[in-house]
């Protein structure tokens, strides 16, 4: 029996578009790599950021990349993380599924840390038992590596599982661990992107998340 619910943040629960992509914007501008702003940035949303800063840069020198990133976390922890939105539906789905008495948690390759400061300055962390996310050395990052952590911490083997996400690292991450994805066309993942990686089932709005969970 379905008892707990994993969410992706990025793309799932919020828009955080802006805050990223002005982030990286800064960093890159800092690494004297200027960079215009458009939707064709859109991928940098959802998978590791250290993979995104090595793509742009075009290295995979962890020196250079570190210091981007480091230069991303300057503006985004100041500023980045609360150019961000809420999706419509989401406090509702989370209301409902809370009231139903199912267990819900947060796994994200954002650092425990910012998300969790997202969470809470969007009134949104009191709806989950806990929330995980990559850490800010880089020992964590895959999504597969912070659901083992979830799972690990909680105790939880997965079976009673289910992962909601808009990228095929939050299906392929789930998966490693036997876990099935739904996927959300909402966020940055396309239709063919998640059916491809093995979601279960794809939803075009918060909304429509409770059938494929059977509620």
């Amino acid at each position: 029996m379905l008892r707990r619910i994993i969410f992706d943040l990025d793309g799932t629960l919020t828009d955080p578009r802006e805050g990223i992509l002005r982030s990286v914007a800064y960093g890159m501008e800092r690494m004297g790599r200027p960079l215009e702003i458009s939707t064709e940035l859109n991928w940098l949303i959802g998978p590791p950021l250290q993979n995104a800063l090595g793509r742009l840069l075009e290295t995979e020198d962890s020196e250079l990349i570190n210091r981007c990133l480091e230069f991303f976390r300057e503006r985004f922890s100041k500023t980045g993380m609360y150019e961000n939105e809420v999706y419509p539906g989401v406090r509702e789905l989370l209301a409902s599924l809370r009231e139903q008495d199912l267990d819900l948690y947060v796994a994200t390759s954002k650092p425990t840390t910012f998300a969790t400061q997202i969470l809470e300055h969007f009134e949104l962390a009191t709806y989950f038992t806990g929330i995980y996310g990559s850490e800010l050395d880089g020992s964590v990052i895959r999504k597969g590596d912070v659901i083992r952590r979830l799972l690990v911490d909680e105790s939880l083997d997965g079976a009673d599982a289910m992962m909601v996400g808009d990228r095929e690292h939050d299906v392929l991450g789930a998966r490693e661990h036997g876990i099935p994805c739904i996927g959300v066309l909402y966020g940055y993942g396309s239709r063919q992107e998640l059916l491809s990686a093995g979601a279960v089932a794809i939803c075009e709005s918060p909304a429509e998340v409770l059938a494929p969970l059977g509620l």
